[in-house]
């Protein structure tokens, strides 16, 4: 299984982010291995914000009628937002996000060591990229 983050997500919508070419053949090598996604309902809300205001809100409807269908998405509740929370104001970072920290818990109570990202703060965390 393989973890889905925005900064994966976005760039396999938006054809001249730079990582659109590394993130369609990595997508469509995870469909064609019937590879299990799994994302949080973070990461859905922030790739639905960020597509709606830089690409409108048709990539919107591609997330939720294309992307969506195969991500199996762990809803975050209070516990998990306490302790991603914590995390955040513990690590100090300006640029490390509530969502990052999000995916960070999900993946370790998982078990994930992969996440379709390429955000390098998942790198900093230990996580792989897929190949």
């Amino acid at each position: 299984m393989t973890f889905a983050d925005t900064s994966g997500l976005y760039a396999l919508l938006d054809r001249d982010d730079q990582n659109h070419t590394v993130a369609k053949r990595c997508w469509l090598r995870l469909m064609d291995r019937e590879e299990p996604l799994l994302t949080t309902n973070y990461v859905l809300v922030e790739t639905c914000a960020l597509a709606q205001r830089r690409l409108g809100i048709e990539a919107v409807r591609v997330i939720e009628g294309d992307l969506s269908p195969v991500l199996r998405v762990e809803w975050i509740g209070q516990d998990t937002h306490s302790l991603a929370t914590n995390a955040l104001l513990t690590a100090r970072r300006k640029t490390l996000s509530l969502v990052d920290c999000v995916s960070f818990i999900a993946m370790r109570r998982t078990g994930l060591q992969t996440a379709f990202a390429f955000d390098r703060h998942f790198r900093e965390e230990g996580f792989e990229f897929p190949r």
